[in-house]
């Protein structure tokens, strides 16, 4: 108790004190993130919002000299538990940190604080006809820190790729409070190792990223989604491929099984086709010339492997419904039952039909419900399983599916991450697709640049 209330007597006076909380209640409704995890076993020592660089860099002085743990907090929308305090320590909340710095028009650029919600920059970067495509479903309050940190994908990481390819420079505190700087305001940087990279996906366990320049592009002309129905998963996998053999290269080929589709229509209605096995929703963009030709080739290609319905957004307002209705796949799940997890398992895209097939008949055994949806243009699969914790049977089997559909994962040549990250929920499983080698120079890493392991230690591995 006397190191704690030094801690927090030390912080308050190097951050202004209304920044600092320190009550029970407070730090409790920040023990725990979206991973939804059985039960908060430990609480943060303190909560502290940043507002500069400087307070951050006072933070971490300040957690190297009391040795205690800082965990860092966009939105707290991550669900593998990288916000989860485990050895107490400082959650240090960046939603005070959220200024677009610059948004360069010419240089097609934006540098940013970590609090920025990552819709928020995406409304801001259009207004004056450029694009930032990364688009995690929960994009209306994620926040870019939280993006890099979970190295982020989205509905359009098809065509665009995933908030890695979007990093150009990120400023960092290191865990002795230096400021590293990994890269430039250049779109090709070959000067040395890609530092980007390194800390993109790394879940705040080597350094805190405080500012951050990303790449934007030319925002597309225009855009339409279209959604198709089968009867079989089967079917809907096959046109996938089609699509991508003809050379046809939409922003997004997103699924959704039968059980995500009636789900989702009977929480947000929005005219989904609940007697369907599955659905794509394949959206098309660029010059307004191009769309009528692309549209005709997809459609034609769909009906030729057996879409039974097939329907296209013709407004704004329609295309908002289809994706809105996608994007509520997890809010419908936590209807179902008091608990829901998802996951991000992703597979070679040849074998996605044999890693949907085989999540179904896992969850069977173990009578599980399950909703799947998944960004099946690059192989990626989010089985959501509502059930309720406090059944402890019901919570047993979930655990044993769990294991084996990652199992399965693996035997299919897949990893166990597509862009959720790994954190606590995925540590025990990680040595399943990534070799002994591999981990051990992780943590290599990890001592070199955080020797104390005050960084958001014992995440990911």
């Amino acid at each position: 108790m006397l190191m704690k209330n030094s801690l927090i007597s030390d912080l308050k006076k190097n951050i202004p004190p209304c920044n600092v909380l320190e009550k029970l209640e407070e730090r409790y409704v920040y023990a725990q993130d979206a991973s939804n995890s059985k039960e908060i076993k430990n609480i943060p020592d303190a909560v502290v919002f940043a507002e500069n660089i400087e307070q951050v860099q006072n933070v971490v002085k300040l957690a190297n000299k009391h040795k205690v743990p800082i965990i860092c907090r966009g939105a707290g929308t991550n669900v593998v538990g990288a916000c989860v305090v485990e050895h107490g320590g400082i959650i240090l909340n960046f939603s005070k940190m959220n200024r677009i710095i610059n948004i360069n028009k010419e240089n097609m650029t934006a540098t940013v604080e970590p609090g920025v919600v990552l819709g928020k920059l995406q409304q801001e970067v259009e207004k004056l006809g450029l694009f930032y495509p990364p688009d995690p479903s929960n994009l209306a309050v994620s926040t870019i820190g939280g993006s890099i940190a979970q190295a982020s994908g989205g509905a359009k990481s098809f065509k665009y790729g995933t908030t890695k390819d979007y990093v150009l420079d990120l400023k960092v505190v290191m865990a002795d409070g230096s400021i590293l700087q990994t890269g430039a305001s250049t779109i090709k940087n070959a000067t040395g190792y890609n530092l980007n990279t390194l800390f993109v996906g790394s879940e705040g366990t080597l350094g805190i990223v405080v500012e951050a320049t990303l790449k934007l592009i030319p925002k597309p002309q225009s855009k339409k989604v279209i959604m198709a129905y089968f009867d079989t998963v089967k079917e809907a996998v096959c046109a996938v491929n089609s699509i991508i053999e003809q050379r046809i290269f939409p922003a997004t080929i997103d699924f959704m099984d039968k059980n995500a589709i009636y789900t989702v229509e009977k929480f947000y209605p929005a005219g989904l086709l609940v007697d369907k096995e599955a659905a794509l929703i394949v959206e098309i963009d660029g010059f307004e010339a191009s769309m009528k030709y692309q549209e005709d080739v997809i459609t034609d290609l769909l009906q030729i492997n057996r879409a039974s319905q097939i329907q296209v957004s013709h407004n704004e307002e329609e295309y908002n419904k289809i994706w809105t209705a996608r994007r509520s796949s997890m809010g419908a799940c936590a209807k179902l039952k008091p608990n829901v997890t998802t996951d991000d398992v992703i597979v070679p895209r040849d074998k996605l039909a044999d890693l949907v097939l085989g999540i179904r008949e896992i969850c069977k055994k173990y009578n599980l419900d399950v909703c799947m949806v998944g960004h099946v243009g690059d192989g990626s699969v989010h089985p959501q399983i509502p059930i309720d914790y406090r059944n402890e049977d019901e919570y047993k089997r979930y655990k044993l599916a769990k294991s084996e559909i990652y199992d399965l994962t693996a035997s299919l040549g897949g990893i166990l991450s597509g862009e959720h990250g790994v954190g606590i929920e995925k540590r025990p499983f990680i040595d399943k697709v990534i070799n002994s080698v591999a981990i051990n120079y992780m943590r290599q890493i990890k001592k070199t640049l955080d020797p104390d392991n005050i960084l958001n230690p014992y995440k990911i591995f």
